[in-house]
Order: C-alpha cells, then sequence, then structure tokens
C-alpha cells in the first residue's frame, strides 16, 4: 500500500504541477512568451539578422536603375535623331488628319506648304533662299572703319581705336601666303605656256 500512496501523491502533484503551469502560461502576454511572434531570419555568412523590406527595397533600386539603363542604351540603338524625327513625322501626320480632306484656296497651311517648296527653274529662287538665310539683326555694336585683315576674319570690337598693335605676324602670314600663291600660279602659267 506504500507505493499506492506514493502513486496518488506522484499523480497529485503533477495534476499540481500542469495546473500551475497552464495557469502561469496564460498569464504570460505574447510578447513574453514568442507567441504571435515573427521568426527571425539569419544571414548564413554572416549571422546578422536579414531585414527583407530593407533587402526588397535595394533590389527594386537596382531593378529600376537596370532598366532605365536599358532604356536609355535602347533609344541610343534606335538612334536619337531618328526617334526625333519619328515624332515630328507623328506629330505632323496627327495634324494633317484632323484637317478636313477638301481643301480650298483659302486654306493658311496648305499655301505656307506650297510657297516653303523650292521649284528648280524658279526665277525667284535665289532671293528665296537669301531671305530664308537672313538672320535676324544682332543688337551687337560693330566697329565701322577698315581695319587690316586676318587669319580668322574676326572684326575688331566696336571700340577699337584703329591703332595696329600686334607685333606685325599677321603682316607676315599674309605677305608670305600671296607669294607662295604667286609663285605657284607663275609656275602654273610657265608649264602651260608654249613653247
Amino acid at each position: 500500500m506504500h507505493s499506492g500512496v506514493g502513486k496518488e501523491l506522484a499523480i497529485r502533484n503533477c495534476a499540481q504541477y500542469s495546473t500551475s503551469l497552464v495557469t502561469f502560461l496564460l498569464q504570460l502576454t505574447d510578447s513574453m512568451s514568442g507567441r504571435g511572434a515573427q521568426a527571425i531570419q539569419r544571414d548564413r555568412r554572416t549571422g546578422k539578422k536579414r531585414d527583407f523590406e530593407e533587402e526588397a527595397r535595394q533590389k527594386k533600386e537596382q531593378d529600376e536603375k537596370e532598366q532605365e539603363k536599358k532604356d536609355t542604351y535602347y533609344k541610343w540603338g534606335k538612334g536619337l535623331k531618328q526617334v526625333e524625327e519619328q515624332k515630328q513625322n507623328l506629330e505632323h501626320a496627327i495634324k494633317e488628319m484632323s484637317k478636313p480632306l477638301a481643301r480650298y484656296a483659302d486654306d493658311e497651311d496648305l499655301d505656307k506648304h506650297l510657297r516653303d517648296q523650292e521649284r528648280e527653274g524658279d526665277p525667284m529662287l535665289d532671293y528665296i533662299r537669301s531671305k530664308k538665310d537672313e538672320q535676324p539683326q544682332s543688337s551687337k555694336l560693330k566697329y565701322k572703319g577698315s581695319y587690316p585683315p586676318n587669319r580668322f576674319n574676326i572684326p575688331p570690337g566696336h571700340k577699337w581705336d584703329g591703332v595696329d598693335r600686334s607685333c606685325g605676324y599677321e603682316k607676315k602670314w599674309f605677305e608670305q601666303r600671296n607669294a607662295n600663291q604667286a609663285k605657284e600660279e607663275e609656275a602654273y602659267k610657265w608649264s602651260t605656256s608654249d613653247m
């Protein structure tokens, strides 16, 4: 019987222990027990915690940079000027499509288009081209007198007093060039003259 009492006592102690354990566990908060907590994952090499949100953000940034780079190379591969011309042609086509099919004599766009065309044999063609090439008069002041020529045809400033303060190199350069041209011309005339 002695062993039966011990068995009952052991069962009672076990029951008391389990009820006290259950009440203890029920009293624990989620933060203390870790219930519902997210699992911590660590990097295998370094052992540091992995932040998946940060990794996803970095990957997204890297993908955006790569996509931007691909887009840039794609544009370059097509040719920037060609893409621009294609856009202009598309805009022009859309503009033309929006106009009515029937055009009359007072249509300004048609008139401008026809005037801008250059026709061979047009007696006014030179005049039209010179008019197109005319640049609007700049407001820069210019020197009005005569000045010695220079290698680059750069005119003097509007405040120049007319005194040549150079070392004479330009003058020597022009003299040498003219002498060489005269020599070549004389040699050509001598070689082609009747003997």
